[in-house]
């Protein structure tokens, strides 16, 4: 889960270094997106071991 969020993290840092915009912050949206996905796949998980008992 904190492997996703740290990647997504870097990946919108990197996006507002090299491709600057006054109005978009990439890197609060890359989080969110990092943090839905971690959190979906955290709960896919979950509904998997609860199917196998």
């Amino acid at each position: 889960m904190g492997v996703i969020i740290f990647l997504f993290s870097y990946l919108g840092n990197w996006m507002d270094e090299n491709h600057p915009s006054p109005k978009v912050y990439y890197v609060k949206i890359m989080v969110m997106v990092g943090v839905f996905l971690a959190l979906y796949n955290v709960i896919r998980q979950v509904n998997e071991i609860n199917k196998k008992q």
